[in-house]
């Protein structure tokens, strides 16, 4: 459905400043109907990105493919304007008219340019749409008086009624409160399985990623560091910046001493860690185990579980209460480590406990990548 290939955004600079290569060599290919998540740090070339899909921005080069129509090619000069692309695009600022009411909002982009509906199929599309995004009972009502979320509704539905055969979201949900983003998140999955458009939505918000996408494609720099299902790149990441940057973790530097049975032997500063999960690291050579704080098991009796692997003593240095959860941070002789539990087991302050880090949830990574 959507094809990317080798794509190149470059912004010049001027007298005072050197240029920017916003996006370098990304390339990504989504099937009809996917919802695909462009994650990562501000700056990181996902804005400009999702810019290119929809042709507010003109690549330095690649190609961008919709459907069976190529929209870009630096190589054949094709580029198809905005408007002629059959593509709906949500801003982060929603864009909405103030002095137009919900129905004129939405029945805006079937007046104008190419894509003119004849004007009495307008209103039933219109309030099909409204329907669907729950304003159906609202087509009166002027923009200005709609709340945070109904306006959310309102771009979407705007974005949704010229049929487009592409969604493009960029960070729609970041200007409401947590519980709004919270339902609204609920709801955007629901429209667009039911709806089935293929969708790219742009976020730094991990959890928005995690909770709504089919597929997650990691980027730094301008560039696509990794893509995979949410429960990969949360639980395999395969570089040192995805495993930072979602979610939290632990972070042990040490040498990969053997491969063997699918599991990687590490000597650390804390001992020998035996990791069930690695990408891309050679014996012999460095690397970093990650383990997720909320894989990290804590024992206050000090023989530990039944399975005595990664098993290392320490004690619990300081202890907070997060309301769903406890957190620690723990030591291990001059190492601190991070965990996460459950309240109804509490752990308190300066208590020796063993500290077990799971096998399949120890991931080995390239050092410093």
């Amino acid at each position: 459905m959507l094809k990317i290939e080798n794509l190149r955004k470059e912004f010049k600079g001027s007298k005072r400043s050197a240029g920017v290569v916003a996006v370098a060599d990304f390339s990504l290919e989504m099937e009809p109907g996917e919802f695909v998540t462009l994650l990562g740090p501000s700056g990181c070339g996902k804005t400009t990105t999702l810019r290119c899909i929809a042709g507010l921005e003109r690549a330095n080069q690649g190609e961008i493919t919709v459907g069976e129509r190529t929209v870009y090619s630096s190589t054949r000069k094709v580029f198809v304007p905005p408007n002629q692309r059959q593509i709906g695009m949500v801003f982060q600022s929603y864009a909405i008219w103030p002095h137009m009411n919900v129905f004129e909002n939405v029945a805006f982009p079937l007046r104008v340019g190419k894509g003119r509906v004849p004007k009495a199929k307008i209103e039933e599309r219109v309030l099909r749409v409204l329907e669907v995004v729950g304003l159906g009972d609202l087509p009166s009502r002027f923009a200005t008086q709609l709340s945070g979320g109904q306006q959310q509704r309102l771009a979407l539905a705007r974005a949704l009624v010229i049929e487009p055969d592409l969604l493009l979201l960029d960070e729609p949900l970041s200007n409401l409160d947590a519980k709004l983003r919270e339902s609204l998140r609920f709801e955007l999955k629901r429209l667009q399985r039911e709806q089935g458009i293929t969708t790219v939505y742009v976020t730094h918000d991990q959890t928005e990623a995690l909770s709504l996408s089919n597929r997650v494609a990691v980027m730094s720099a301008g560039q696509v560091v990794q893509v995979g299902k949410p429960f990969d790149i949360y639980l395999r990441p395969e570089a040192e910046f995805v495993a930072d940057f979602v979610g939290s973790t632990n972070f042990l530097a040490g040498t990969l001493l053997t491969i063997d049975d699918g599991v990687a032997r590490v000597e650390t500063p804390i001992g020998i860690v035996e990791c069930g999960e690695f990408a891309r690291v050679e014996v012999g050579g460095t690397c970093t185990i990650s383990v997720r704080p909320e894989h990290v098991e804590l024992y206050a009796d000090v023989t530990g579980g039944d399975d005595h692997r990664n098993e290392f003593a320490g004690t619990v240095e300081t202890r907070l209460f997060i309301g769903e959860a406890m957190e620690y941070q723990l030591t291990i002789g001059d190492t601190r480590i991070r965990a996460k539990g459950a309240t109804g087991n509490r752990v308190s302050s300066g208590t020796p406990v063993t500290i077990r880090f799971p096998v399949e949830h120890c991931v080995a990574l390239p050092f410093g990548h």
